[in-house]
Order: structure tokens, then sequence, then C-alpha cells
């Protein structure tokens, strides 16, 4: 089947750690791979953000990246590309209709590349698949003012999940939120994203440490993360370390504002030394951070699906998270790690304090969670969940069912 990946602004190409580039980039290349492996031809098209980048750039074999032209041909800040939907689809119905490919079936990255998807399906008859990734109504619950989502996205995510021919949710929460969206229950599927336990193993080298037990944070610099609240956790967690990774490269932390932000707090709350931010690394060094932690913290305010507790719990490192979103599912409390009432550093602190004077307990966990992350949040069971869904929105399922018949 010949699949399209809209992801508008989240490249599989980019490198993860920007404000804007994380988990969805990540998500959709690892997607286009897997299914890649199953068969399929793939092509995701992406926004244009350099002039000097190629029309096509090859991912790896079955998978293609496709620039769009849609805007400028520089960075932009996600909340700022509404306007250039409608290009962006307009340049995908005429490269679909007059190129030399075509998609089977479109699967919509973010809401936004849901209106470019909506756009192109208006004059070019193909099944639309959406996964949100994020909600506008959860980001504006959490963050109110701050909160720098186009004023139409509610609006327009209602709209994507009435048209789209379905909708994938990642976690139990999202699909919950859906409904009180007003998305139809009986377009919404629950397919979580996966994780590569090839490469996130338990063995192989790990990250240099000293004697001091090690949190670790992984992910954007961003502040919904909430890594200020295990900075303020940290007094009441003697004898260990907060080591976040994540972010511009190290020599460029000193001018980001969250790194200095935090980088302050620590001092404020006496563990400056305690606290350390790596800045952004390759994926090629994350599993070695991840075996160098004794447990994964996700202090996050909320979190759609969040795709680091299962690279943590594929290393075999147990995670203490806030019960929020994706954390709900993946994180087992009292079989992986824990899960602790969200926006309390001081609930934070003493189920990390008791954890870590559990030697036992931290290997138990730890054991489980790769059980765990492998069993039930493998790509490869992913992309065959969402095969069958492509089947179902295109016909072909059906089809094939005859034929066996």
């Amino acid at each position: 089947m010949r699949i399209a990946m809209i992801s508008e602004h989240a490249s599989p190409l980019a490198v993860l750690g920007g404000v804007d580039a994380g988990g969805q980039n990540q998500h959709v290349a690892e997607l286009s791979a897997a299914l890649a492996e199953d068969g399929h031809e793939v092509r995701v098209y992406t926004r244009r953000a350099d002039p000097d980048t190629a029309d096509e750039v090859p991912l790896q074999p079955g998978v293609v990246v496709e620039h769009v032209p849609a805007g400028p041909a520089a960075p932009v800040p996600k909340d700022g590309l509404l306007p250039y939907m409608g290009i962006f689809g307009e340049w995908l119905l005429g490269r679909w209709k007059h190129g030399p490919w075509a998609p089977d079936v479109v699967h919509a990255h973010f809401w936004m590349s849901g209106l470019a998807a909506l756009t192109a399906r208006s004059r070019y008859p193909v099944p639309v698949v959406v996964t949100y990734h994020a909600l506008g109504t959860v980001k504006r619950r959490h963050q109110g003012a701050a909160d720098t989502s186009p004023r139409q996205r509610i609006g327009y995510e209602r709209v994507i999940g009435r048209q789209a021919d379905a909708v994938v949710a990642q976690c139990n929460d999202e699909l919950d939120e859906m409904i009180a969206l007003g998305v139809p229950r009986e377009r919404i599927n629950l397919i979580p994203s996966g994780v590569d336990s090839a490469h996130f193993t338990p063995h192989g080298p790990a990250a240099p440490r000293g004697p001091l037990a090690r949190i670790l944070c992984v992910g954007r610099l961003v502040e919904r993360k909430g890594y200020a609240d295990l900075i303020r956790a940290l007094p009441a967690i003697p004898k260990a370390e907060c080591v976040i990774v994540g972010g511009p490269p190290a020599a460029e932390l000193s001018s980001e504002p969250v790194a200095r932000k935090l980088t302050d707090l620590a001092g404020s709350v006496g563990v400056a030394e305690r606290v350390r931010l790596v800045g952004g690394v390759s994926r090629e060094e994350l599993p070695r951070w991840y075996r160098s932690a004794d447990v994964l913290a996700c202090p996050a305010w909320y979190e759609p699906f969040g795709l680091t507790p299962l690279e943590a719990m594929a290393c075999g490192v147990p995670v203490v998270a806030y019960a929020v979103g994706g954390f709900t599912d993946t994180v087992v409390d009292g079989v992986t790690g824990h899960l602790v009432p969200a926006r309390d550093h001081r609930a934070l602190a003493s189920t990390l304090r008791k954890l870590l004077h559990e030697p036992s307990r931290l290997m138990a966990y730890g054991t489980a969670a790769v059980d765990r992350a492998r069993s039930c949040y493998s790509w490869r069971r992913t992309a065959e969940q969402l095969g069958r869904l492509y089947g179902a929105v295109t016909g072909r399922e059906a089809l094939l069912s005859e034929a066996v018949a």
C-alpha cells in the first residue's frame, strides 16, 4: 500500500531536542520505517524550512521525505504555520494529481497536517487518518494565557475529527478527551506509539556517573516538561543528582532561556552542584544515558503520549511520572515504576526518595519495565494495527476477506 504521511512541522529528518522537534518527529520516522518493513511504500511530506534541502530525501528503503514549499524556506514556529496550510494542501493536490506517485491512504500527524490533508482530499478522493499528537483543549487547560496556539485550533480539531475517515488516539486519556471534544467514538481507534527495543536495550555501555544516585529526565527544554518541579523536589532527595538530557547542544545552553531558569532555580534551592544539564544528544547516544540512570523522572504537566518512558523501560530503567496523559497507560504503578499526583513536587520527592532507598525494588521494576516495553509497545505491533486500519478505510480489508471466503 502507498501511504502518505503528512507532518507539516515535524520532519523525521530533524535533529531532536529543539523547541518544535521531539516525539512527533521520532514517531513519524520510526512508524514510517516499520510500515516500510511490512512492505508498504511511504512518503513523508513536511514543510521546507531550509532552501538548501533537497526536494526528496530517502530516509531508508521504502521511505522518502518530500519537502513542501509552503511559506518561507526558513524555520517558523509551529504556531505560526496555520496561514500556510492551504498552500500545503493545494501543493499535495497537484502533486498527487499530476506527479509520479499518489497515495492509497493519507495519515496526517497533528491538527494542521489534518487541515492540509483534508484540503487535498476535497478534490482528490483518498481516505484520511489523523493522529493529533496533542489536543488544543488539553494545552489550553494547562497553559492558559501562555498557550500560543492559534485561536481557531480547538474548532478546527473538532471539525477534523468529524471529517477524517479515522482518528488515532495514542492512549485512553486522549481517547476520552477526543470524545469530550466531539469526535465520534466510532471513528476513534486506540493505537499506542512504539519503541525500538533493538536500539533501546538494557545491555551495552552507560554514560559515566559518580557516587550519587542518578535521576534522569529526557526531553525538550520547555516549561511544561516540569523539570522545575524535580529541581524543587531535589533538596528532599539526599545523595541523588538530577541529570536533564535535551534541548540545544551543550555549548548553547548558556543562552537558552529555560536552561538559564532551571540553573537559577537549582542555585536558589541549594542544589546547584546536584543538577546537570547535558543538552541535546543524538539518538545513538540516548541508550547510554538511560542505562546510566537509577530512575527516569517524568514530571510533565501533561503529556499526550510520551516516548521517553518507553525508551527508559526498554533499557531496564523504572519510571516515576506524574499521573497524566499517556503515562497512565505506559507506567504500571507498583510494577514498572510509580505514578504520583500531577504538579505535586512533594509527592514526587517522597516517591523518588523511597524508591532510591530500595535497590531490590528498583531491580524488580526495571525487569518488569523491559518486559512491558517489548511485549506491549513494539513498533511492529503499532505498524500491524495501523496496517489493519488503513485496510479498513481503503476497503482493502473487506476485499481480502471476500477473497478468503
